[in-house]
C-alpha cells in the first residue's frame, strides 16, 4: 500500500493557503495543524473535547501544554499522551477564544461540523480530502500531516527513540516506516560527511 504524502514547507503553506479562504477557515486551519504539528490521527482530532486541550483559568481560556487522551479516543485503545507545541497553543487558544461561546462546557466537542454536531473519523477525513484536492497535492490523505510531522522531526536531528514516544508508536520499527526518504535526501545526508580537503 501506498504510503501517505509527506509535504514540504512550500506545499504545506499552499495548503494553509488554501484552508484560509473555506467557509470555516480558522476551524479547518486547527484541524490541519493538529495533524502537522501534533501527529494526531484523524480519528484523534474528530473526538476532542475543549477539556482536552484547554483549561479556564481566571475567566479566560488557555491550552494545555499536552493533551491526556483517553482509551476510546486512540487509534490502539490506549491512554496516550500527546505534547503541544508552542504555535499550536496559541492557534487553539485563538480558535476556542473566538469560536466558543462563554457557556461553553468542559465535555463539548472541540470541532463541530457545519450541522453543528461532532465529526467523525471518517469526516476529518473528507475535510483533508477537500483540502488537498483545493490546494492540488496529490496523493495526499489524512494521514500526510501525521507522516509530514515525523519525517519534519527526523530532518531536525530528532532521535528516533524520542520521536517513537511523539508518535505514540509501541515500535520503533513503526516509527521508521513512517519516515519519507528521497533521492534528494539521501544527496543532503550524504553532504554530511564532507569535510575540509584530504
Amino acid at each position: 500500500m501506498k504510503q501517505a504524502k509527506v509535504l514540504n514547507q512550500s506545499e504545506l503553506k499552499r495548503l494553509l493557503r488554501v484552508t484560509s479562504t473555506t467557509k470555516h477557515a480558522k476551524r479547518n486551519r486547527v484541524v490541519v495543524l493538529l495533524s502537522y504539528l501534533a501527529g494526531l490521527r484523524a480519528c484523534e482530532i474528530a473526538s476532542l473535547r475543549v477539556s482536552d486541550v484547554m483549561s479556564f483559568q481566571n475567566d479566560i481560556w488557555e491550552a494545555k501544554s499536552e493533551i491526556l487522551l483517553r482509551s476510546w479516543q486512540t487509534k490502539g485503545s490506549k491512554a496516550q499522551t500527546v505534547i503541544l507545541n508552542s504555535q499550536l497553543r496559541a492557534e487553539l487558544e485563538q480558535y476556542v477564544r473566538q469560536y466558543c461561546p462563554p457557556n461553553t462546557k468542559n465535555e463539548d466537542i472541540l470541532l463541530q461540523s457545519q450541522k453543528g454536531s461532532g465529526f467523525s473519523s471518517q469526516t476529518i477525513q473528507n475535510l483533508f480530502r477537500t483540502l488537498y484536492e483545493a490546494a492540488g497535492l496529490q496523493n495526499a490523505s489524512s494521514h500526510s500531516g501525521r507522516r509530514t510531522f515525523i519525517t519534519g522531526l527526523s530532518e531536525k536531528g530528532v532521535s528516533v527513540r524520542v520521536i517513537q514516544e511523539l508518535a505514540r508508536h509501541s515500535s520503533m520499527n513503526t516509527t521508521q516506516r513512517y519516515i519519507d526518504v528521497s533521492v534528494d535526501k539521501l544527496r543532503i545526508a550524504a553532504e554530511v560527511i564532507v569535510t575540509s580537503r584530504i
